[in-house]
């Protein structure tokens, strides 16, 4: 019994059921592997870092084949990693347009996409101590390629704190109108106010920033850190896993002489990138999204805004509302305003 299922089993093997029809003949948008995890080597600076990333790969599936080659994926990812990586060390978002174009010719897919998380360490000084502090942010490369065709995207995400507008407002009336009732005059009192940090609720908050550009071997240039730089300053402050007294003085008057709403971090996210990149073209794509984990609701709090940087632009321009905001998944898929 036990032989006869083994020798059936072989004959399967040689058998390529992937490539055969299925019952119901339908395409798939999107197939492949996900959370596969890597030791990848990126440049950075003018050196090279060692990451560890999950990455997921994707294809579209032809309604007549009934399945992708699953192992194929880990193959592809593989060489790639090994033949471009350790070779050329290129940065996370070329390293996924080369993974997508390798998976599309060695798939047969029309379209494929690869996104890659990785863990950044990043070594900071504390602010006023000095003292080494090791942070983690995270590192997001994503591309799709279409035939000779690709987008790619590089983004980060970082922790950070902000500290909230409205109820900063009612403790600064509270306070204005007690040091009124206690005998000093309005000059003194807009005085202190302007000296002592109002008090407010504050809220870890995650920010997070895709940029995106077309064309094949698109737009290098765009720098992780000038991006993650553009985040952290987005909030009320940067926070520190390491903080010393003197530390947590700094950071706390900081992020309470810069009050922000969730919606002005995504705001200053947008500003940030078109003041340091103002040459990129209309159909560069960018994404940023925030999350507030608030302290005095049970709820939390995000906002996002995404578009082609001609979408932004024209908001800017006319100070009106566009009427529809392109998405990653469009501007991935070419639907963007405009895309070619």
């Amino acid at each position: 019994m036990g032989r006869h299922t083994a020798e059936i089993d072989l004959g399967r093997i040689h058998e390529d059921l992937q490539a055969t029809r299925p019952d119901t003949a339908i395409g798939l948008s999107r197939v492949g592997v996900s959370r596969s995890a890597k030791a990848i080597r990126l440049r950075h600076g003018d050196g090279e870092q060692l990451f560890q990333a999950e990455i997921s790969c994707l294809v579209d599936l032809d309604p007549s084949q009934k399945g992708v080659h699953m192992s194929r994926f880990e193959e592809l990812v593989n060489e790639a990693v090994d033949a471009v990586v350790i070779d050329e060390a290129l940065e996370v978002e070329a390293l996924a347009e080369s993974i997508a174009r390798r998976i599309v010719e060695r798939q047969g897919a029309l379209r494929g996409e690869v996104t890659i998380r990785a863990s950044w360490p990043v070594e900071r000084l504390t602010p006023v101590t000095g003292i080494p502090t090791q942070e983690t942010y995270g590192l997001v490369g994503i591309a799709a390629a279409n035939g000779g065709a690709a987008r790619r995207i590089v983004g980060v995400t970082a922790q950070g704190m902000n500290a909230c507008p409205c109820a900063q407002g009612l403790v600064r009336e509270g306070a204005e109108a007690a040091l009124l009732a206690e005998g000093f005059d309005g000059a003194e009192v807009a005085r202190i106010l302007e000296l002592v940090p109002v008090a407010t609720h504050n809220q870890r908050a995650r920010g997070t920033l895709y940029l995106g550009t077309a064309g094949a071997g698109a737009a290098p240039g765009i720098d992780a850190e000038v991006l993650l730089a553009v985040v952290e300053d987005s909030m009320s402050s940067e926070i520190y896993e390491l903080l010393k007294r003197p530390d947590e003085r700094y950071v706390v008057e900081k992020a309470h002489r810069r009050p922000r709403f969730v919606e002005d971090s995504v705001r200053e996210m947008v500003r940030g990138v078109l003041e340091r990149y103002p040459d990129l073209p209309d159909d560069a794509f960018l994404l940023a999204h925030q999350e507030n984990f608030e302290t005095i609701h049970t709820h939390d709090v995000e906002a996002e805004r995404s578009g082609t940087l001609g979408e932004i632009r024209s908001d800017l321009a006319s100070i009106g509302h566009v009427a529809h905001h392109t998405t990653l998944r469009e501007w991935l898929d070419g639907r963007s305003a405009g895309a070619a």
